[in-house]
C-alpha cells in the first residue's frame, strides 16, 4: 500500500519548496508531477528577481537546483498526473488517484499551478503552433526577423516582448487598458525601447490567415474603430487559468477558479492545502510561490502532529 504523510501534487516552485520542508521534517513525502519538475519557470530564459542570484539565473537551472535540494532531503518524486482526490472512510485522511496508482496520505498540498489563459477568438485554436504561441522562450527564435504581436500588459507580457525583441526588429504590444500593470522596472524597459510599439485601449478580435498567421484584426474599445495589422506571429500573455479540473468540486474556489485558502494555505477541507499559482492570490511570482509552499508544508506538519496526538490520547 502506498502510504504517505504528505502527497504534493505539482512540481513547480511551490511544490518543490513544500517538498523540501516536508522532507526535512522527516515526513514521508511524495511529489507527483505529470511532466518534468519546475513548472512554468523552466520556460523562463532568465530570472533576475530571485534572491541569492545577483546576476540572475536561468529558470531551468533554478528549478534543477530546487529539485536536487528536495531529493537530497529524501523527497520522493514520481512522474504521474493526479486524476482525483477524495476523502478516506475514516474522514481524516485522503486518497490521491493517478491513472495507475492510488496513494493514501494524511495531508495533500495542491501546487498544480496555472496554464496560460486564452483569448477565445476566431483563429486562435486554428493557428496554434502556426503563428500563435503562449511562450516566447519556447518559440521566439522561430520568428527571427518577422513581425510579431504580443497581447497583454502584465509582467509576463512585457517580459515576453523584451525577450522577443532579440529576434525581431519591431514588436507591437497591444493592451486593453491605457497603462501597463507590470512592475515598474519592466515598464521602464519596454517604454524606453523604441522598437516596441504599444497600442493602448485595444483588443484583438480575430487572428487572420489561411495556412498560418498572416495578421490580426484589432478594435479600439473606446472608439469601436477596427483595423487590420499584417504580421507573422501572435504571442498571447493575458493571465493564467488554474489547473484544478481533477478536484471536481472538492474544495472552494474563487470566481476565476483559483483555490481559496486561509493564511495557513489550508483550503475549505482540513488536511488539504494549496500553494503557488493555483491559489487565489493577488500576486503570482516565484518568490511568493516558494513562500506559499513553505507555509503549506509547515501547516501540514502541524496538522499531522495534531492528528497523531488525538490518536494517542
Amino acid at each position: 500500500m502506498n502510504c504517505y504523510n504528505i502527497v504534493i501534487i505539482g512540481g513547480g516552485p511551490a511544490g518543490l519548496v513544500s517538498g523540501i520542508y516536508a522532507a526535512r521534517a522527516r515526513l514521508k513525502s511524495l511529489l507527483l508531477e505529470r511532466m518534468i519538475p519546475g513548472g512554468q519557470v523552466v520556460l523562463a530564459e532568465w530570472v533576475e528577481n530571485y534572491p541569492g542570484f545577483p546576476e540572475g539565473i536561468s529558470g531551468q537551472e533554478l528549478m534543477v537546483r530546487m529539485e536536487e535540494q528536495a531529493k537530497r532531503f529524501g523527497l520522493e518524486i514520481e512522474s504521474a498526473e493526479a486524476t482525483g482526490v477524495k476523502s478516506e472512510e475514516d474522514g481524516r485522511s485522503w486518497l490521491v488517484k493517478t491513472k495507475d496508482k492510488e496513494y493514501h496520505t494524511l495531508a495533500v498540498i495542491i501546487a498544480t499551478g496555472a496554464k496560460p489563459a486564452k483569448l477565445n477568438i476566431s483563429g486562435e485554436e486554428e493557428f496554434c503552433g502556426k503563428g500563435v504561441s503562449y511562450c516566447a522562450t519556447c518559440d521566439g527564435p522561430l520568428f527571427r526577423d518577422k513581425k510579431v504581436l504580443v497581447v497583454g500588459g502584465g509582467d509576463k507580457a512585457l517580459s515576453e516582448a523584451l525577450f522577443l525583441i532579440k529576434f525581431t526588429p519591431k514588436i507591437t504590444l497591444i493592451h486593453r487598458k491605457d497603462r501597463f500593470q507590470a512592475t515598474k522596472i519592466l515598464q521602464e524597459k519596454v517604454l524606453a525601447d523604441s522598437r516596441i510599439e504599444p497600442i493602448w485601449n485595444s483588443i484583438v478580435t480575430e487572428i487572420l490567415g489561411e495556412k498560418k498567421v498572416e495578421g490580426v484584426r484589432i478594435k479600439d474599445i473606446k472608439t469601436d474603430e477596427e483595423r487590420e495589422i499584417e504580421l507573422d506571429g501572435v504571442f498571447i500573455s493575458i493571465g493564467l487559468k488554474p489547473d484544478v479540473s481533477f478536484l471536481k468540486g472538492l474544495i472552494d474556489l474563487d470566481r476565476k477558479g483559483f483555490i481559496l485558502t486561509d493564511f495557513k494555505m489550508q483550503t475549505s477541507k482540513p488536511g488539504i492545502y494549496a500553494a503557488g499559482d493555483v491559489r487565489s492570490s493577488m500576486f503570482h511570482q516565484i518568490t511568493t510561490a516558494c513562500g506559499d509552499g513553505a507555509i503549506a508544508a509547515l501547516a501540514a506538519q502541524q496538522y499531522i502532529e495534531e492528528l497523531k496526538e488525538e490518536q494517542d490520547a
